[in-house]
Order: C-alpha cells, then structure tokens, then sequence
C-alpha cells in the first residue's frame, strides 16, 4: 500500500483550498468599494494584522501541529484581505493589468501554503520551508502595513518626493518638490505615492533575510546592507526616469510607469536576489524548496493530474 494512502481520502476537502479563495474574490469583488471608504479601510486593517500576527506566532512556535493550524488560520485571513484588493489595484493604478493579476494569483497562492501546512499535519511532516515563508511574509507585512498605517507613511513619501527630485534635478534642472509633488519649471510633472517609495521590495529583503533563523546574524546584516540600501537608490532613478519621460513629454504615465519603470524596477530586483543568494545560499535551498511543494504529491496534485489526463484522452 503507498505511503499515506489515507491522505487520499482527503481529496474533496483539499478542493476547498482551491474553491474558498474564488469565492472570498467574488465577494471581495462585490463588498470592498471603489474608491474604498475610510470604513472600508479601517476594516481591511483587521484582517491585515491578525493574519500577519497569526502567522507570525506559528512561525514562532515549535510545536509542529500547533504552529501549523496557526498557519493554516492565518494564511487564510491574510488572503481574504488580499481577494478584495484586485479591483483596487487595477482601477487606482488606471489600469494596472499586472498588479491586479498578481494580487489574483497571490490569493490561491497563500491558499496553497495553507494547503500544504494542512499536509504536514496529515501526514505529521515538517517542512523548513513553509515555516520560513510564514516568518517571512509576517515580518515583512508588519513592517510595510504598520509603515502604511501609521504617520511613516507620509514623512516616507515627502522624502522620496525631495530626494527623487534632486535626482531629476541633476538630469534637466529646474526641478522642485512640493509636499508629494514633482514639478519641472514650475508645471507639475508626477506625484510620488507610497507605492513609489520602494518600501515593499525593501521589506520583502527584509522579511526573507531575518526569517532566516539558521543563518549567522552579521550575515544577515551584511544581506540587508546589500539590498536595502541599493533598493533605495535605485529607487530614487527609477522615480527621476519616470519624471524625465513625463516632463519631456516622451511617453504618458502608464508606459513611463507601468511598463518601462516596473520592467526596470523587476530586473534590479532579481540582480540583487542572486546577490543575496550568494551571500546567504539558504534563501535559495527555501525557495527550491517552496516550488517544489507540488512534488509531496498530496491529494490536491493528485486530483489535479487525474483532471488533465482525462482532458488529454
């Protein structure tokens, strides 16, 4: 008989895992208003911190199955956040395809996470990783809601604002920042949000490095120093692009923004992830190990399989 074949019986209920998150995007899609309310964004806190606080307390824990169904909660209720976000992300970002998307993906991905701390509780497993990216996302998610939340948010702008005009300044001179506002010989050219201050892609370093218990601490250190800062400052050019293409008139802000800058900003992010990794090699071996979930072969994967071999005959 295979190896936890009882596992097996457990193919209808780890359809839910799949099932829940369209549902919970259907409601979002319909309950979560745009623009959202000062409600609605007091509310969307609570899920925020308790699923990051959950998370946060599962990966602490050491008891495996304890720590686990921690995760599973959190995992969940941080999801549900994020399902009612996708109409947001592509409406306030006029039409922001990719980040709407992502957020979509992002929902049955939390929910595959869950999926798998499920597993290791059926078949009594520890997985180093799933651990990891709890901790991670935790750490990382409260430092960048607790920033967003609180009055960080808008001396980060103000600063980003001042220091991205410097920058542009350098380039074509006549540049001034006012408040959260650009402007070139006194016409306004962009406004600096929270979304362009870089502070996700800095947590995300953040959250992945310290989350990395085994590994020595001025290591660690060193990891932050060498994309923290970098991200910052490569920041701040992206921002000087974007303002040199809008006040020169070369493109509008959806291609200045969305296409040229993020396609720069993702390839800056992945130079600096190989730096990291090769600095500390056990980001890698945890994010291996994360896309390699689908190889324990649970009954999720197995259903699956059995649903394309059926499409192919």
């Amino acid at each position: 008989m295979e190896k936890n074949s009882d596992i097996s019986k457990g193919s209808g209920f780890s359809f839910l895992f799949l099932v829940i998150p369209m549902i919970m995007m259907v409601i979002g899609y319909f309950i979560y208003p745009y623009p959202p309310t000062e409600i609605a964004l007091k509310l969307s806190q609570i899920p925020i911190f308790l699923g990051l606080i959950t998370l946060g307390i599962g990966f602490l824990i050491k008891k495996n199955k304890i720590a686990s169904k921690l995760k599973i909660i959190g995992w969940m209720i941080f999801a549900f956040y994020w399902s009612t976000q996708p109409k947001t992300l592509y409406l306030v970002e006029q039409g922001d395809v990719f980040n709407a998307g992502l957020c979509i993906v992002g929902v049955f991905a939390l929910f595959y996470l869950a999926y798998h701390e499920w597993l290791s509780i059926k078949r009594n497993e520890s997985i180093e990783c799933l651990n990891w990216i709890a901790g991670a996302t935790a750490i990382a998610g409260l430092m960048y809601f607790g920033i967003e939340g609180f009055f960080l948010k808008d001396w980060l702008i103000q600063i980003t604002a001042q220091h991205s005009a410097f920058v542009l300044d350098l380039v074509i001179g006549n540049v001034e920042a006012s408040g959260d506002n650009i402007y070139h010989n006194g016409s306004y050219v962009v406004t600096i949000v929270f979304a362009c201050t870089a502070i996700q892609a800095m947590v995300v370093f953040v959250g992945m490095i310290v989350a990395i218990l085994k590994v020595d601490f001025k290591k660690r250190i060193y990891g932050l120093l060498i994309t923290v800062i970098p991200i910052y400052f490569l920041n701040l050019l992206r921002n000087a692009l974007v303002g040199f293409l809008l006040a020169n008139r070369i493109t509008d802000l959806n291609m200045a923004h969305n296409v040229i800058a993020k396609t720069g900003s993702l390839i800056a992010m992945i130079i600096l992830l190989l730096v990291v990794i090769k600095i500390i090699p056990e980001i890698f071996n945890e994010i291996i190990c994360l896309t390699d979930l689908y190889k324990r072969n649970g009954p999720l994967e197995k259903e699956i399989r059995k649903i394309f071999r059926r499409k192919k005959n």
